[in-house]
């Protein structure tokens, strides 16, 4: 079926609709790029679709099927560069010179080192490209920003999320925290786990909350489940833990160091659970630059980070890159000061507001529900990365 385009002279239905499509598939590509690609001719979209996950075709194959002979002369929108190597697929820019496509837009490089180049390829077969800029070119990048960092420093591009009342409490000095947010919020995190490959915690909240870690939203029948990482540097984690024996969906995955037992570890393994043998820090924990090393080569490309004040605190504090924090902020003070915890330490009295890096570069705040949803950027002259414009995690170089 065809899709009649109220064109306005300037491209813009076009790239909007292939802005559109990359959104649908958003997790549901890695470590491939969520890409949408719309085939217009004369005001009429003959063909579209988005990538499919890897080994699937890519966008601009499934809409060149899609079009078939209609594809001859049509203008194609895509939201990333046409690939131009062989890998799980044939290159997409010889694809489009076969079909006799006319002119490609398309919003951003691909900045891999291998299957980038499509747009050089296809200015040599005589096909009019035209790289994106501006709003179009951000958007391509936002909706990709875990894959364009991943790609480049083979790290996760990284989301440390936690709720915090207006006085920078996440719990009460007992420890407990359910509820800071409202059910809006708590949606809002399974939406951003249903996005996301990989999502961490601590043994510390293993331990206190027996998390399942899993996606749950209503009305969707196929979430995507992370892969569950618990940071457990000494073998503390038991094997009757929901993330151990809980028969959950997907998979679950413990970093240790050689300070955890070996019987410990062996037990997990003969439960089904995957263990990965990280260098200690400092002080003994799971290095953090090692785990972002080793879940990169693992093709991880995003990972929310869902610890308590131990562990959001330690990505804060040490972690490799530069941090905008995701941020559920309650709409009153739940706590006398100095009677919760705070996210620095896990522990004690929290400063009223958390010490953001003084080098903010943007922050963006909306609603949901009752509750403010606050993105910032940061950083220190330790936490160096680079900031795509957009962003609403930090990333982690």
């Amino acid at each position: 079926m065809t899709t009649i385009l109220m064109t306005t002279g300037d491209d813009a239905d076009g790239r909007a609709r292939a802005l559109q499509l990359a959104r649908g598939v958003v997790g549901r590509t890695s470590p491939n790029p969520a890409v949408g690609a719309a085939l217009v001719r004369d005001g009429i979209v003959v063909g579209e679709g988005a990538t499919h996950p890897p080994g699937g075709p890519h966008a601009e194959i499934v809409a060149l099927r899609a079009a078939g002979d209609r594809a001859r002369g049509a203008t194609l929108y895509v939201t990333l560069e046409p690939c131009s190597h062989h890998g799980r697929t044939p290159p997409c820019a010889d694809a489009l010179i076969a079909a006799g496509v006319a002119i490609v837009h398309y919003a951003t490089d691909d900045p891999h080192p291998v299957a980038g180049g499509g747009a050089r390829v296809l200015r040599a077969a005589g096909v009019t490209v035209v790289p994106g800029e501006g709003a179009w070119a951000e958007e391509a990048r936002r909706i990709n920003e875990a894959f364009l960092h991943w790609v480049i420093v083979r790290r996760p591009f990284v989301t440390v999320k936690w709720a915090m009342s207006l006085d920078g409490k996440i719990a009460t000095r007992a420890g407990e925290s359910r509820w800071i947010t409202g059910g809006a919020a708590r949606r809002r995190v399974h939406e951003v786990r249903d996005t996301t490959d990989a999502i961490l915690v601590g043994s510390g909240t293993a331990l206190a909350d027996d998390p399942a870690l899993t996606t749950r939203l209503e009305g969707r029948h196929d979430p995507h489940h992370p892969l569950r990482v618990v940071l457990d540097g000494r073998g503390r984690l038991p094997a009757t833990a929901r993330l151990v024996a809980g028969r959950l969906p997907g998979r679950t995955l413990v970093a240790t160091t050689a300070a955890s037992p070996p019987a410990w570890r062996a037990a997990l393994t003969t439960a089904g659970v995957e263990v990965a043998m990280v260098p200690p820090d400092a002080g003994g924990g799971v290095d953090l630059a090692a785990l972002l090393d080793d879940l990169g080569a693992r093709d991880i490309t995003s990972l929310l980070v869902e610890g308590g004040g131990d562990g959001c605190g330690f990505f804060r504090r040490g972690g490799p890159g530069r941090q905008v924090p995701r941020l559920r902020r309650a709409p009153r003070h739940r706590w006398r000061r100095g009677a919760g915890t705070g996210w620095r330490n896990g522990t004690g009295p929290a400063r009223q507001r958390p010490p953001f890096a003084p080098r903010r570069r943007r922050a963006r705040r909306r609603r949901c529900g009752a509750h403010l949803l606050s993105n910032k950027s940061g950083g220190t002259a330790r936490q160096s990365g680079a900031w795509y414009p957009g962003s609403g995690a930090f990333r982690a170089g």
